[in-house]
């Protein structure tokens, strides 16, 4: 892929070429055949959203391991103007590599992304033991940094193939501390279009409270458990302005247009001072959730029907 191309048809991804973002991205249909473009975090990705150099851009938001990714979550809070639509899921391993002639008794110190750190923290501990841990960009970054100079590591954590595109050798490979760990990847792009609902569906948002006193926050979650609606991610995250002020990052089951899930927005509305709608999208595990009659459509629909009889003065038709 080349990074030469028109903004309508770009697509940006945390790079360089082989991250378990770019497996991503190669998952989004729309962007098949087009222009990648990579950039070096998350913000960068998104500022190529808003600027219009790339019409999307996938950004990693949560792994089963490490749970939200808090610079994903951040940068949507601060950064406006821009929706998920989509929303895919990339099985994650990893091996541990470094420069030819390195053994792994030889290693002190290891190059991984935070994520990935995190993945492999269990294996590290138990096969390098008293190793440093140095933050890198990226997965791949992590690994190409050994090829330096200078290099600031022994080793570093890598995805699978990575010798295919740099000249290392691989320590060790599965080190991952779960064999079933995923990434969750978003497709985020500055439609305002909200992709048709389909029986299994994400809606994701940002609340803020709208002050700190005692139960706050139940007040915030009775705003779901009230309409039957479950959450799949509930991240708290620091606002920045004060000590002891957050925002929550939040996933819930249903679309937008499910009546239920569309009665909680205003209900959230109306509770907090500030509320980011990031969008309604198909989940990508297909799952659907089993829903009440009490929240069904019909329920709210029925629901408004009758109060609008009494407003209207009908006659109660029992």
């Amino acid at each position: 892929m080349t990074d030469r191309a028109t903004p309508s048809d770009t697509y940006s991804y945390l790079g360089p070429a082989g991250t378990f973002t770019e497996a991503a991205l190669k998952l989004v249909e729309a962007a098949a055949g087009k222009p990648w473009r990579s950039v070096n975090n998350v913000g960068e990705a998104l500022d190529d959203v808003v600027t219009g150099r790339s019409v999307g851009a996938v950004i990693a938001i949560e792994n089963s391991v490490d749970g939200g990714v808090s610079a994903t979550q951040d940068a949507l809070a601060r950064i406006p103007g821009v929706r998920i639509v989509g929303e895919y899921l990339v099985p994650v391993d990893f091996v541990l590599v470094a420069r030819h002639g390195t053994a792994l008794a030889d290693v002190r110190t290891v190059n991984a992304h935070p994520v990935a750190y995190a993945q492999t923290r269990r294996w590290l501990e138990a096969n390098v033991r008293g190793h440093g841990h140095i933050p890198a960009s990226s997965n791949v970054a992590a690994a190409t940094a050994l090829l330096e100079e200078h290099p600031v590591a022994d080793a570093a954590v890598a995805p699978p193939g990575i010798t295919d595109h740099h000249d290392l050798a691989v320590l060790a490979s599965s080190i991952g501390d779960n064999a079933s760990a995923v990434t969750r990847f978003v497709l985020v792009s500055r439609t305002l279009a909200i992709p048709e609902r389909t029986g299994a569906d994400k809606t994701s948002v940002i609340v803020e409270l709208p002050s700190e006193h005692p139960g706050a926050l139940v007040d915030m979650l009775e705003q779901f458990a009230t309409r039957g609606i479950n959450m799949g991610l509930l991240s708290s995250r620091p606002i920045g302005d004060e000590l002891g002020r957050y925002r929550f990052v939040i996933d819930l089951d249903g679309h937008v247009h499910d009546e239920r899930v569309a009665d909680a927005l205003l209900g959230l509305r109306r509770f907090s001072p500030r509320v980011t709608f990031l969008g309604s999208y198909p989940r990508a595990d297909g799952f659907r959730p089993e829903v009440s009659a009490r929240y069904s459509d019909e329920a709210f629909v029925e629901a408004r029907d009758w109060l609008r009889a009494i407003v209207s003065g009908e006659p109660d038709a029992g």
